[in-house]
């Protein structure tokens, strides 16, 4: 059976690449919580607690990049568990939380678009080459 490693590499780099800013939003969220509060409208600890949420989150991902032929069930965790974020996002807006700001509203959609985007990528990736946990 032959293993294919270019895909497993594209595939591996994707997920560094979600972990990292996955890390890199929850420290933001975490330390500048209230700071951003008034920026962008929204609570301080919903601000917090998506910022905690974000370190498991990193690390799982930063577990499954580091595979040498990733977990299929696992990379699809990371795939639905981004598009959960991304809609949870958008309920923020919608739902009677805070009085996001017009600077609230854009970061909430940017980041929310980003994340659709990385889940998109990582999705693309998987079905383009038929990843399969014995591949």
């Amino acid at each position: 059976m032959m293993i294919v490693k270019a895909p497993h590499k594209m595939l591996r780099t994707v997920l560094m690449f979600d972990a990292a800013t996955c890390f890199a939003f929850g420290l933001l969220l975490c330390l500048g919580a209230g700071p951003l509060t008034s920026l962008f409208g929204l609570p301080t600890d919903l601000l917090l607690f998506a910022g905690l949420i974000l370190f498991p989150c990193a690390v799982l991902m930063f577990i499954v990049a580091k595979q040498p032929n990733p977990s299929l069930a696992l990379v699809w965790l990371i795939i639905l568990g981004n598009l959960g974020w991304a809609l949870g996002s958008i309920a923020i807006l919608i739902l009677p939380i805070g009085a996001p700001t017009a600077i609230g509203y854009g970061f909430v959609i940017m980041q929310a678009l980003g994340v659709l985007g990385i889940a998109a990528f990582e999705y693309r990736t998987i079905a383009r080459h038929s990843l399969s946990p014995a591949a």
